[in-house]
């Protein structure tokens, strides 16, 4: 009996041109965060034309593609992400965007066409046994009420089930084609901070008479510093960045109130909620201490993604053996970044990995980003090789 063969890079080699067009497409013809109406028609006509049985419109404009091989129930699934970013595109390229002021700045269009790439080789080949889900998520940018969070809540893993869920993100500044992977908190949750400090308006010369949100403002983006460094313990990793301050428009007023959004960013529950109390009681204490009030909108987003442990590890060993071992890097550095698979690894089992698109190339959400090409077949291959090793016929 001969051994089974799995998926190697070279099998993709005669899909690399149609890959490459279907990704220069989609970039070039970006949407933003609900807006995914084209991509999401381009994408399920394509799957469609291969054979899967195609969802449209879960949780907005996400698509499933099913595919069903041999008798077995068991499942798995693979998602990729659709929506482009508000940048105004400086790359040059000749498949550059043309709606002004919309990019593909994230690799996204990247992520789709590896993903269909992964989907044609497997109508093609049926080399597994059970389901393969492969999901394609609008509004992955969105920051809350995310595409995740939308087809979650649409009955993705009760209508495709699901037992266990795999991701990837391309990895600007890890060399071409080289995979990343972290068991457990791999990236950050991330909130947002919206405070609004009133004091009392009045003139320049006579801040004795008024109570100053300008000065407020100001000692408390100091006092905010002390959050992480007082009150999270040293071995854990937290962030605390004040990105916006205003207040005022004339240099002779002191205005009525000053607003500042700040950006806190942690990786677990305990210290994401320790956080957001110290934050709450400093910003209310501090402000009252100097004779102002102050309003605090704290906006949850998403939460830490954590890999499991057995399904990072199967996604390591299909890597090593697709590209070597000295393209893994595992375990892969935590990242400050949040992305919305969180919400899916709340769910099921499975691992997000990161994948270098190149050493010395723009970072994601510059204006001058692209996706690497060279990354399709290899991710492809991937994604193939993964599913039909996870849903093998002598597999558990």
């Amino acid at each position: 009996m001969s051994e089974t063969r799995y998926c190697e890079v070279q099998d993709l080699h005669d899909a690399r041109h149609e890959l490459a067009e279907i990704r220069h497409h989609i970039h070039q013809h970006p949407e933003l965060s609900y807006e995914e109406v084209d991509t999401a028609r381009f994408v399920a006509d394509k799957l469609e034309a291969w054979g899967f049985d195609v969802t449209r419109d879960v949780g907005g404009h996400g698509v499933v593609a099913s595919l069903k091989c041999g008798a077995s129930r068991r499942t798995v699934g693979v998602r990729a992400d659709m929506d482009a970013l508000p940048i105004r595109e400086q790359t040059g390229l000749h498949y550059a965007s043309v709606h002004d002021g919309k990019m593909h700045a994230c690799g996204h269009d990247g992520h789709t066409a590896v993903l269909l790439g992964a989907a044609q080789q497997l109508a093609k080949t049926r080399n597994f046994d059970g389901t393969v889900h492969l999901i394609f998520q609008p509004a992955e940018e969105a920051g809350s009420n995310s595409g995740a969070e939308q087809m979650i809540a649409d009955g993705l893993f009760e209508r495709f089930p699901c037992d266990a869920i795999f991701g990837l993100h391309n990895h600007p500044g890890l060399a071409t084609g080289t995979f990343g992977f972290r068991a457990g908190p791999l990236m950050a949750a991330c909130d947002t901070v919206k405070v609004r400090i009133t004091g009392r308006g009045g003139h320049a010369a006579r801040p004795h008479l008024a109570v100053d949100p300008v000065v407020i403002a100001s000692s408390l983006v100091m006092a905010l510093q002390t959050v992480v460094a007082r009150n999270v313990d040293p071995t854990e990793a937290a962030v605390v960045t004040v990105g916006s301050l205003h207040a005022g428009h004339a240099p002779n007023v002191i205005p009525e109130f000053s607003t500042m959004e700040m950006s806190v960013r942690s990786f677990s529950a305990d210290v994401r909620a320790t956080l957001e109390q110290r934050i709450r009681a400093l910003i209310t204490t501090h402000v009252e201490g100097y004779g102002g009030t102050a309003e605090i909108e704290y906006i949850r987003g998403y939460p830490v993604l954590v890999n499991s442990e057995a399904e990072t590890e199967f996604a390591r060993q299909i890597a090593e053996e697709l590209v070597g071992a000295d393209h893994i890097i595992a375990p892969f550095p935590p990242i400050a970044g949040s992305e919305d698979f969180a919400y899916y690894l709340q769910q099921r089992p499975g691992c997000f990995i990161r994948l270098g698109n190149g050493e010395g190339r723009p970072m994601l959400h510059n204006a001058k980003y692209d996706f690497n090409d060279d990354n399709l077949t290899i991710g492809a291959a991937f994604w193939t090789r993964l599913v039909e090793k996870f849903l093998a016929k002598d597999r558990a």
